[in-house]
C-alpha cells in the first residue's frame, strides 16, 4: 500500500513560472526576417521582444506558443480560431530552454522557447498586451547592424540571445534538412529556393550549381509538371518538397 502524501503547501516554495518565447522567421524582401512585438506592460515596457508569455496551468508548451503567437500577432500556425482567421501552413519546433535566475526580474522564470518556420508571413496584427508588431531582418536585431542601436534598441530580457540562437538553428539545419522549403509556398521554383538559402545564410550562391545539387539530391525536390513565370522571364519549372527529411548529401554552408 502506497502511504499517503504530507500535505502540499505551495507558500513554502519560491515563486516559480515557465513562459514560451517565440522565435518566429520568414523571408520578406529576400531578407530573413523576425517577428517582434512592443511590449505594452511592465517589465520592459515599450521595449522590442520576442513574443510570448506565460504557461497556464491547462496547456502543453506547443499549445501555449500557438495560443500566444495568435494573441499577440494575429497568426496562426495550429489552425484557425474564428471563422474569418486564416491558418499559415509553419514549421514549429522547441528551440532551448534558457533558465538564468535574473532573466527576469518579476521573479525566476524559465523559458522555453519555440522556433516558428514559415513562408512570406502577411503583415501581424498586435494583441493582447502588446503595444506593436512588425518584421525586421535578423540583422537589425543580432548581427552587425544591431549594435550601432539605429534601427531598434536592445531586445527586452535575453531575447538577442535566444533569437540568435533560433537563426543559428535555422541556418544549421537547412544544411542537412528539407527544413528550407518551409519557408517557400507549396509549389516553389529552384530560383526562389535558391533566395531562401541565400537570405538565411547571408550569402550569394551560383545559380547553376545550386540547381544541380537540389535536383540531384534524392527526395528533396518533386517536380509537380507546372510552370510559372512569376520571376519574369522564361517559364520555370514548379517543384514541391519531396519528401526527404535529411539531405544526403547536405547542402554545406560556403564559408563567409
Amino acid at each position: 500500500m502506497i502511504p499517503a502524501m504530507p500535505p502540499y503547501e505551495p507558500s513554502a516554495y519560491p515563486p516559480f513560472a515557465v513562459t514560451v518565447d517565440l522565435v518566429v522567421l520568414t523571408v520578406r524582401r529576400h531578407a530573413l526576417s523576425a517577428l517582434i512585438v512592443r511590449r505594452g506592460e511592465a517589465p520592459f515596457q515599450g521595449r522590442w521582444a520576442l513574443p510570448g508569455g506565460f504557461v497556464r496551468a491547462e496547456e502543453d508548451l506547443a499549445e501555449a506558443a500557438a495560443r500566444e503567437l495568435a494573441e499577440e500577432t494575429g497568426l496562426h500556425t495550429h489552425g484557425p480560431v474564428a471563422d474569418d482567421a486564416p491558418a499559415y501552413a509553419a514549421h514549429l519546433e522547441q528551440l532551448a530552454t534558457y533558465g538564468d535566475p535574473k532573466r527576469d526580474p518579476r521573479m525566476r522564470v524559465v523559458s522555453v522557447a519555440h522556433l516558428v518556420l514559415a513562408p512570406d508571413l502577411p503583415a501581424p496584427r498586435p494583441g493582447g498586451d502588446v503595444g506593436g508588431a512588425r518584421w525586421a531582418p535578423v540583422e537589425t536585431l543580432v548581427g552587425p547592424a544591431a549594435d550601432d542601436g539605429q534601427e531598434h534598441p536592445p531586445l527586452a530580457f535575453d531575447h538577442r540571445r535566444i533569437l540568435a540562437d533560433g537563426v543559428e538553428r535555422a541556418r544549421s539545419k537547412i544544411e542537412y534538412s528539407s527544413l528550407a522549403t518551409a519557408f517557400c509556398p507549396q509549389e516553389f521554383t529552384v530560383g526562389e529556393l535558391r533566395r531562401v538559402y541565400e537570405a538565411v545564410w547571408g550569402v550569394a550562391l551560383d545559380p547553376r550549381n545550386f540547381h544541380r545539387k537540389v535536383t540531384g539530391t534524392p527526395g528533396f525536390l518533386l517536380p509537380t509538371g507546372g510552370t510559372t513565370t512569376r520571376q519574369g522571364g522564361r517559364p520555370a519549372q514548379l517543384f514541391q518538397a519531396g519528401g526527404a527529411t535529411l539531405l544526403n548529401p547536405p547542402m554545406l554552408r560556403p564559408e563567409v
